[in-house]
């Protein structure tokens, strides 16, 4: 009885999340009223849930998840000053002469925006008012243009510093230590939040080399779709001191955040702290910083760090009252039973995270999912950074992949009336391809995740 409830649970809590109900309250809403209806058919022991107190303490507590809200401000500040404007039009002449060179443009942004801000929404949005209606204009094919723009503002989904990898090490962390406990390592060696920024490093990188050269192949296969733009001669004259003007600023504010915690200078906490501090002096130095605008950007982040946190609590009840059906152990038994052993058993659970992609929002994955799954596939040797890595360019895909992905909506909301829907959806087809393409090489080669962590770190 008690595995049967813990599979009809899950089953429940991803319909009331796909019907629209707030996550957090669905996630405990939907754990509670299981949990009375286990113990009512005496499968469940109340007594159990005596244990949320310390689960909720211990994330009040947890330093680590101090660099949210801090990234958070960081990428909203970065927003409001406009950074990101400036970047996409210089970017858009430094290439645009070239055929497909707008597209590359708005990779090379959307790449350089993931590094500093990290937020998806701001990204896409922001690209999509500035950089559509020039494409466009300029007489890219619809499709093209909006796979672009989404794709490239998902990169700061798994290119560091990211919410996603802050979370996920987080929970990766705990999830290795069970592990290594229940195969009898009282002593194991700690899986950071700094790992998986590091072994996030390369991949991110690759998928950035991918997305552009589609766009160079489309240049070549199909030139019609991608034609280069002309720019008047002052312009062309007046660009090398404007690329510098422009770059340097966020270059060296991604230096200091991410080189600090490549580097071992600073935890991802302090160099967030750090990165807050510089998106303000940026925001100064661009005559965008007042009282208004530092008003709006602490309402923003906390809109979105307590969005996050209080999911965070929903998902503790859920995986309390899952476990307490015995439901990991169901997982365990399920997973261990494959052919294949391993490999099986990590390609089973990276389809299942695909699939509930098309559904669910990355969050709610990550707290749902990887809890679950975490402990049972790191008992079976499975390397945490690898497979933390593979968890984020797998769930870079929902925000692309529909009737849910949020970019799409984004890019929806500012694209122009001659935009049809159905060009975003098909625009995106041959991105979620190549991530799923990134996904079966980092599968093949794990060295690309583990190389730089174990280089820097030993």
């Amino acid at each position: 009885m008690a595995e049967i409830l813990a599979m009809a649970m899950f089953v429940a809590v991803c319909g009331v999340l796909m019907l629209g109900y707030p996550v957090a309250f669905a996630l405990s809403g939907t754990a509670l009223g299981f949990a009375l209806l286990g113990a009512g058919l005496e499968a469940f022991d109340l007594r159990l849930m005596g244990g949320l107190a310390s689960r909720f303490f211990g994330v009040m507590i947890n330093e680590v998840l101090v660099a949210v809200p801090l990234f958070v401000f960081m990428g909203v500040m970065l927003e409001r000053s406009r950074v990101a404007e400036q970047l996409l039009e210089t970017m858009g002449l430094l290439f645009g002469r070239l055929r497909g060179g707008l597209g590359l443009s708005v990779i090379a942004v959307g790449m350089l925006m993931a590094a500093s801000t990290g937020i998806v929404g701001a990204t896409v949005v922001t690209m999509g008012l500035l950089s559509l209606p020039t494409m466009l204009k300029s007489g890219y094919d619809p499709k093209l243009a909006c796979g672009t723009i989404c794709a490239s503002g998902t990169l700061g989904q798994i290119i560091p510093p990211s919410i996603v990898l802050v979370l996920l090490g987080d929970i990766l962390q705990g999830a290795y230590n069970q592990a290594q406990l229940a195969l009898g390592n009282f002593a194991p060696e700690p899986v950071s939040v700094i790992d998986l920024f590091a072994g996030a490093f390369l991949p991110g990188m690759m998928l950035v080399v991918l997305y552009m050269g589609w766009q160079v192949l489309m240049a070549i296969v199909r030139p019609e779709t991608c034609p280069p733009i002309r720019l008047a001669p002052g312009e062309v004259m007046d660009l090398p001191a404007r690329v510098v003007k422009v770059l340097m600023p966020p270059a060296f504010l991604i230096i200091a955040v991410l080189g600090s915690i490549l580097g071992g200078v600073a935890t991802p906490t302090e160099s967030a702290a750090v990165g807050a501090v510089g998106a303000m002096v940026l925001a100064a130095l661009r005559r965008r910083l007042d009282l208004a605008i530092l008003s709006q950007v602490m309402r923003a982040t906390v809109q979105i760090s307590s969005m996050v946190f209080v999911i965070l609590l929903g998902a503790s009840v859920f995986s309390l009252v899952f476990r307490g059906f015995g439901g990991d152990e169901m997982v365990e038994a399920a997973l261990r039973s494959l052919p294949g052993g391993a490999f099986s058993a990590m390609f089973v659970v990276m389809a299942v995270m695909f699939v509930m992609g098309f559904f669910l929002d990355f969050v709610e994955i990550i707290f749902v999912v990887v809890p679950i799954v975490g402990p049972i596939l790191l008992k079976m040797e499975i390397d945490p950074v690898w497979f933390g890595v593979m968890i984020g360019v797998n769930l870079q895909t929902s925000f692309l992949t529909p009737p849910f992905g949020f970019a799409l909506f984004y890019l929806r909301g500012v694209a122009p009336p001659e935009v049809r829907t159905l060009d975003i959806y098909r625009g995106i087809a041959p991105f979620v391809a190549i991530q799923l393409f990134a996904l079966v090489i980092l599968a093949a080669f794990p060295e690309l995740a583990v190389w730089l962590p174990r280089a820097l770190f030993g």
